[in-house]
C-alpha cells in the first residue's frame, strides 16, 4: 500500500472514536434540553425548534442523532428509566439482577424499593409529562404510556412469580393481584403524592415503600 493512502487509513481510525463520543455528546445534550422542556413546559408546547436552541445544535442534527418528536419523548422516558444514555431491558439492569439473587421475597421488595428511591426523582416528572400530554390528545404519548405502563404491569408479574417460588407471599393473592399491588404504588403518580406533595425524602420513600409491600403482601408481615 502506498505511504499515503496508509496514512489516510490511519487518521480515520484515530477519528472514528472521536466522531463517536461527539454524536454521543450530541444526543446527550439534545435528550438532556428536551427533558427540561418536556418537563417544565411540556410536550406539546414544546417545539424541535426550541429544543434545537437549548441544546445549541441545528433542527436537522436532531433529526440526524435522535429523530422527530415522538422519537425525541419515547427515548427521554427510555433513558430516564434507565440512567444511561440508552434504554436497557429489565432483566439487564443492576437492581432487577439483585432482585433475581435475593434468597428471600422480603429482601427482593426492599430491593426493588430503594431502587424506585433512586430512580423516581428522573422518571416521575418525565412520566407527568408524558400522561398529561396523553390526555390533552396527543395520540403518540398516550401510546407510548400504555406501552411503558403496561410493560411495568407485565414486569411486574415476572417479579411476584420470582417472589411466589420462595413460599413467603400470601396464600390469598393471586400472582396478578401481587404484581397489581406493587404496580399502582410503584406508579410516579404516587411519588408525586408523597414526595413532591408531602414532602417526603427519597429515602423515607424507599424505606416506607419496602415495609408497606412486606406488610400487605408477605404470609409473615411481621417486620424485621
Amino acid at each position: 500500500m502506498e505511504p499515503m493512502a496508509e496514512d489516510v487509513k490511519r487518521r480515520r481510525r484515530y477519528n472514528a472514536p472521536r466522531r463517536a463520543e461527539q454524536a454521543a455528546a450530541t444526543r446527550r445534550a439534545v435528550l438532556d434540553a428536551a427533558r427540561d422542556l418536556f418537563v417544565t413546559r411540556g410536550y406539546l408546547a414544546t417545539t424541535v425548534a426550541e429544543i434545537a436552541e437549548r441544546a445549541g445544535v441545528a433542527v436537522d442534527t436532531i433529526y440526524a442523532t435522535v429523530g422527530r418528536k415522538p422519537v425525541l419523548i419515547r427515548e427521554v422516558v427510555e433513558t430516564s428509566i434507565s440512567g444511561q444514555d440508552r434504554a436497557v431491558p429489565a432483566a439487564e439492569r443492576d437492581y432487577v439482577r439483585a432482585m433475581l439473587a435475593a434468597p428471600t421475597a422480603r429482601e427482593k421488595l426492599a430491593i426493588y424499593a430503594a431502587a424506585l428511591a433512586v430512580i423516581s426523582p428522573r422518571t416521575a416528572p418525565v412520566f407527568r409529562a408524558l400522561y398529561d400530554a396523553g390526555v390533552s390528545g396527543d395520540a403518540d404519548c398516550a401510546a407510548l404510556y400504555a406501552e411503558i405502563t403496561g410493560r411495568r404491569a407485565a414486569n411486574l408479574r415476572l417479579a411476584a412469580a420470582d417472589m411466589r417460588a420462595t413460599g413467603e407471599l400470601r396464600a390469598d393473592l393471586s400472582d396478578d393481584e401481587v404484581a397489581d399491588i406493587i404496580w399502582s404504588m410503584n406508579a410516579p403518580e404516587y411519588w408525586v403524592l408523597l414526595v413532591g406533595q408531602r414532602g417526603w425524602t427519597p429515602q423515607r420513600f424507599g424505606t416506607w415503600l419496602a415495609d408497606a409491600w412486606a406488610r400487605l403482601l408477605l404470609a409473615d408481615s411481621t417486620t424485621s
